[in-house]
């Protein structure tokens, strides 16, 4: 699932690719949209905000975009053959006389008025590596509701925006508590540095091409997708379990002996289950 830190490199991408530049081609292949035409207007801007992609074109319109679970842009030279998928899976397609961006599987594209963002983006908290930034707005936030667990709550976009299914289970191994834990009964020490280690962590990784928070090559992550391969530091079996986010349930990963706190039934867990590699 793309996070914030992969969202930041589409929105570089495409802003190297398309701003400053006029659209000579454009494509929009969702219903609503279909007919819209932008060609000869002049994209100004592609900018991230949380998991969000805001680009910014002339005449005052943004093409409000989000990748959800498996959904891409790639940019491509003009003439060579695009390669993110299926034809089929292509909702949108911004071109200029050099290159040619391509949306593949976009779960949300609109157009809309650029002084309507907030209608689309205006419900999220401090953006992790936005210029809007406030660790101290978004320990409150998370600290609004103590008796939620704390996986769900870094989850929830409206508490601070940019965090994934993978820094969500990473964070929680870090502080060393389990992402079951009340929010409320996070050691005051801790909760005091989560917000500003959620940032340094998608800060550290913005910039590579393979995301890591061990530092270690090969071993990119102390616990996402590692099931059921000993911990980095105690060798203990990391395990896994499903959590909800308030929408859908997401794997869930932790180091039953370095991690404290509760842990779902048995029936929830398994040491097998929703294997990946790091």
């Amino acid at each position: 699932m793309p996070e914030g830190d992969t969202v930041w490199q589409a929105a570089r991408r495409l802003h190297v690719a398309l701003a400053g530049k006029v659209l000579t081609r454009s494509d929009l292949r969702v219903p609503r949209f279909a007919t819209a035409d932008l060609t000869g207007r002049t994209v100004l801007d592609v900018t991230p905000r949380g998991k969000h992609l805001l680009t910014r074109i002339e005449g005052g319109l943004t093409l409000h975009s989000h990748l959800k679970m498996d959904g891409s842009w790639r940019v491509f030279e003009n003439g060579r053959r695009w390669t993110g998928g299926p034809s089929h899976q292509i909702r949108a397609i911004l071109g200029n006389t050099d290159l040619t961006a391509v949306g593949y599987r976009l779960p949300v594209l609109e157009l809309i008025r650029t002084p309507e963002e907030q209608r689309v983006v205006g419900h999220l908290g401090p953006d992790l590596l936005g210029p809007d930034w406030d660790p101290q707005q978004a320990l409150a936030n998370l600290l609004a509701d103590p008796a939620r667990p704390l996986g769900e709550a870094l989850l929830d976009q409206r508490n601070l925006a940019g965090i994934g299914n993978v820094y969500k289970s990473e964070l929680c191994f870090l502080l060393g508590v389990t992402p079951w834990l009340p929010v409320g009964a996070l050691p005051a020490d801790r909760a005091a540095k989560l917000p500003e280690l959620a940032r340094k962590l998608l800060e550290a990784n913005r910039e590579r091409p393979v995301r890591t928070t061990t530092g270690r090559r090969g071993q990119d992550l102390f616990v996402y997708g590692r099931t059921p391969r000993p911990c980095l530091r105690c060798r203990t079996s990391i395990r896994v379990a499903e959590q909800g986010d308030g929408s859908r349930e997401r794997p869930t990963y932790w180091c039953p002996n370095c991690q404290t706190g509760p842990a779902p039934s048995p029936s929830r867990s398994s040491r097998t289950s929703h294997r990946t590699t790091n």
